[in-house]
């Protein structure tokens, strides 16, 4: 991927000067996920879970002007901090990517009312969304009603299986926030449910379909391991505290799982479980 992609992709995103160092990693990681996926030019593609559209954007720009992205989101759009995903996807929208995007929030795809014709989409792509969903049934009944939608799946979420002892803390964070999170009847959370690799792709093969390309894509600069330490370190005692049902037991256990993560000092991220599938 070339400078001027990147930089392309970056003003049509709603980050501020202070932000644009930040956009950038997360800009050219996004593109390594869709030259992964094989996104050809010209192709229509659905993105369930578009936030507040960093993938998006990346597809906007590789699908081109002959192309369509339409992003859905079950968020409202005054979600998300410090710009909401109302905010962002209005200026992505109003930039040059815009005429090739369509998004939409408040949007369940699960409801009764929410469908598209049979194949209307070259591509159904699932980015780094996953974990925000409630049950592994969920992500199930998604992938099983979105299967006539498009011809193929593109997924991408982070990696598990940590393959360096760096990337021990963004897992032990995201460990630590997925087990109170089991107590939630509701949540807001960025993490909600933890997947496997080997999770998402036995629940796509029972959602029908054939899983294709799997790989795994680190990339070391990006932010979130960092964002995710600090939130867990700051919130976890509040997030208990306000929770009835959590066995004591839990609950200490949880206490020595943060005074580990309190104690690492070397962080990277997870890397990013990557696939492609086919309708079977």
């Amino acid at each position: 991927m070339s400078e001027e992609m990147i930089e392309t992709i970056v003003k049509c995103m709603s980050s501020d000067k202070d932000m644009n160092a930040v956009q950038r990693i997360q800009t050219e990681h996004r593109l390594k996920l869709v030259q992964a996926w094989g996104i050809k030019e010209g192709s229509r593609v659905l993105e369930i879970g578009c936030g507040q559209g960093d993938t998006t954007a990346a597809l906007a720009y590789v699908v081109g002007e002959a192309g369509f992205v339409h992003g859905v989101d079950i968020a409202a759009p005054d979600y998300g901090a410090p710009i909401t995903v109302g905010d962002a996807a209005r200026y992505l929208q109003q930039s040059v990517l815009g005429k090739q995007v369509q998004m939409e929030f408040n949007v369940d795809v699960l409801a009764a009312d929410v469908d598209f014709p049979e194949d209307s989409f070259d591509y159904i792509v699932f980015s780094h969304c996953s974990w925000y969903l409630r049950s592994f049934e969920e992500l199930e009944a998604i992938l099983e009603k979105s299967r006539k939608w498009g011809k193929r799946l593109c997924f991408a979420e982070w990696d598990a299986r940590i393959q360096t002892i760096e990337q021990y803390s963004h897992f032990l964070a995201v460990l630590i926030q997925s087990q109170y999170e089991c107590f939630k009847e509701s949540s807001l959370s960025n993490i909600r449910t933890l997947f496997t690799p080997d999770d998402v792709k036995r629940i796509a093969q029972s959602a029908g379909w054939t899983v294709t390309n799997e790989q795994s894509i680190h990339s070391p600069q990006l932010q979130d391991a960092k964002w995710e330490i600090t939130m867990t370190l700051d919130d976890y005692k509040e997030e208990i505290s306000k929770l009835d049902d959590v066995p004591e037991k839990l609950k200490l256990l949880i206490q020595s799982e943060v005074t580990l993560l309190e104690q690492t000092r070397s962080t990277q991220p997870m890397s990013t479980y990557v696939f492609c599938a086919n309708q079977s």
